[in-house]
């Protein structure tokens, strides 16, 4: 795998408090640091992994120092909500799952999608290929495991538009791996493309002594159904954008350089896995460079430019979080969102601008490369 240039300054915190404390409260009304660059933070809502290559990328390559900014990356967990430290200012931008916003939202929160870098659902439900599930409509009576944080809601979404009560299934916590799946505790296991998934492929089967087969499984995608909801997006402080400037100015100017960044992962997949894994990523070379590689085909092709948010796809998560509905009966939202909840404004014009540049912000001729997984992704 290639090399790269050593620029990475991302956080490496042991929890909320020590992440949160090491934000700080950095905003673009700071002066430039002193090479003449506006510092500014942006929240992940997981830990350094290929999942967020783009950001690692622009960073790396110095696509952020480019557009005059020396960007801070956050590390986050499962007890970090980045759209909280988003609205409570300790952070300029942060990246989280649509679904999960729209449920802040509602609460409050005056938060804007500024950029939906995810244009497809990642997110799977993994089965044994004999276990009779092979479809949403096969859950009901069943486990079926999910990492909650919000992660359930597809699943739910999913059910309500096959006519499923979410009480006639057994919704299970898993951990961030499929140790309770391969046991036998779990019927169906949530599972994203880019990570869990390749877990499964990663382990030996011990009737073969052999890594098990894309056949050993039932994979049912939620792409496609009800359960489809938009993912990865970037969200900005909707109140700034409004009352402030400079922060619009250098939202752009934001976009602009992660724009860059995920077309250099686009077209460098080998060396985005490089850069991820120097920046603090705890995966093997092997399983990062799966990660890479199937985290592009959910950003491109992207037929109107990456981040540009498609009206419909906004709708058709917006009615499944409306028309979702857990085992408790609780709704993730109850009314639609604001006006202000998304807008394609910024990324537009960072799209338009470099497009005039000559980058290439479709990725129309994008192909995934072919990798082979090792035992424990190795």
């Amino acid at each position: 795998m290639n090399s790269t240039t050593g620029r990475l300054t991302a956080i490496t915190a042991t929890g909320a408090a020590a992440a949160l404390a090491l934000a700080g409260c950095s905003s673009v009304d700071d002066a430039p640091d002193a090479d003449g660059l506006t510092p500014i933070s942006l929240q992940l809502q997981w830990l350094p992994q290929a999942q967020f290559a783009g950001y690692f990328a622009a960073q790396d390559q110095g696509f952020f120092e480019e557009e005059g900014l020396e960007v801070e990356i956050i590390e986050s967990g499962g007890d970090i909500v980045p759209q909280d430290a988003l609205v409570s200012g300790d952070v300029d931008y942060a990246v989280a799952w649509v679904p999960k916003v729209l449920g802040s939202i509602e609460q409050g929160a005056a938060v804007t999608n500024v950029a939906q870098i995810f244009q497809r659902s990642g997110t799977l439900q993994v089965a044994w290929a004999d276990a009779g599930i092979d479809s949403v409509s096969d859950f009901e009576g069943k486990s079926i495991g999910s990492w909650g944080f919000g992660n359930e809601w597809e699943i739910f979404a999913a059910m309500a538009a096959e006519g499923l009560d979410a009480s006639t299934v057994d919704v299970i916590t898993q951990s961030f791996d499929m140790n309770a799946f391969l046991s036998g505790d779990i019927d169906a296991a949530q599972a994203m493309t880019y990570n869990e998934y390749a877990m499964l492929l990663e382990t030996v089967d011990p009737d073969t002594g052999e890594l098990h087969q894309p056949d050993d499984f039932s994979v049912i995608p939620y792409e496609g159904t009800a359960g489809g909801m938009l993912q990865d997006a970037i969200w900005a402080d909707s109140d700034r954008l409004a009352d402030d400037e400079a922060y619009r100015e250098t939202t752009v100017a934001f976009l602009r350089a992660v724009i860059k960044g995920w077309a250099f992962a686009r077209d460098d997949v080998e060396a985005a896995a490089d850069i991820t894994i120097e920046a603090g990523s705890s995966w093997g070379a092997g399983h990062e460079l799966w990660m890479a590689n199937e985290t592009n085909k959910l950003v491109w092709p992207a037929e109107n430019g990456i981040g540009h948010i498609d009206e419909a796809a906004w709708d058709r998560t917006v009615a499944g979080a409306l028309a979702a509905v857990n085992e408790q009966g609780a709704h993730l939202i109850t009314e639609e969102p604001p006006a202000s909840a998304y807008t394609n404004d910024y990324v537009q014009q960072a799209l338009d601008e470099l497009e005039a540049e000559g980058v290439d912000v479709h990725g129309l001729e994008f192909a995934p490369i072919d990798v082979d997984l090792a035992e424990g992704g190795a």
